[in-house]
């Protein structure tokens, strides 16, 4: 994946399995959410193919859902947290309309499955950061999809919503076999439940589980300069890292597999 000279990554071979959840990791602008962009069909790989579910990456694909980097809500915004969820449904369409019965089941399905059915009937310019995060989620799970992309989804939480937020994805794809492509800065709160990790440096990348990837030689490889990679009490902190959240004194919390598989290269 390039822009113009720069090369965000290459030779990139990724087989997502069902039901496996890849933790994507690295600097601002390594191009982490670029390939969240490129799986939902919104960029073109400069070289390589991508699939999902078996098929090209497009628009309006309800196998994938997707829960977007957050932004902050004007308290005057009237839009209701399940019409933001029914907008996971038919969001294509113009104006939020009248849902069918199935429709407001499966809305309130998605609701009760992040905790958020108490406050369906609320603004969400006046739901807290945490409860608004639970409605994206909930908006994302709405069409009951097979891959699920979070782009940054414990960013700007406290330590308390970020386990609640990574305890509903984790229940998600465990009960229901969702893949999950999770993109963060913030590795610990999710360190327990990630199978792989992608780590992705000025076009270079690391592919694998977290102890083979989270390691001083690797990350000292992909930056270019020494870094440490340390265990604290269970927890990786990392030291030395330029340009990132985890550099000193910080702590980086920071149809192979099946019809559900996403493939890419590049």
């Amino acid at each position: 994946m390039a822009f113009g000279e720069r090369v965000l990554w290459r030779d990139l071979d990724l087989d997502l399995a069902p039901g496996e959840f890849l933790a994507v990791l690295g600097p601002n602008g390594a191009g982490k959410s670029t390939l969240l962009k490129a799986i939902l069909g919104e960029l073109p790989l400069a070289a390589g193919t991508l699939e999902v579910a078996g098929r090209p990456p497009g628009t309006g694909n309800r196998a994938i859902g997707y829960v977007p980097q957050q932004k902050s809500m004007d308290a005057a915004l009237r839009l209701r947290a399940r019409d933001l969820v029914g907008m996971g449904l038919d969001g294509h369409r113009w104006g939020l309309g009248r849902r069918n019965p199935e429709a407001r089941r499966r809305i309130d399905r998605a609701l009760a499955e992040v905790g958020a059915i108490s406050y369906a009937g609320a603004p969400l310019g006046l739901l807290s950061g945490g409860e608004q995060q639970r409605v994206r989620i909930a908006q994302a799970l709405a069409t009951d999809p097979a891959l699920l992309l979070a782009d940054e989804p414990l960013l700007s939480l406290d330590l308390g919503h970020q386990r609640a937020v990574s305890d509903m994805i984790e229940r998600r794809r465990r009960e229901h076999d969702t893949s999950v492509v999770f993109v963060t800065h913030e590795i610990n709160p999710v360190l327990d439940v990630v199978d792989r990790v992608l780590y992705i440096v000025d076009g270079r990348h690391r592919l694998g589980t977290p102890a083979e990837v989270m390691t001083s030689e690797n990350l000292s490889a992909l930056y270019r300069t020494p870094v440490d990679v340390l265990d604290v009490r269970g927890r990786i902190v990392v030291v030395g890292a330029p340009d990132h959240p985890a550099g000193p004194s910080q702590h980086h919390e920071d149809e192979h597999a099946g019809r559900n598989a996403t493939r890419g290269s590049r």
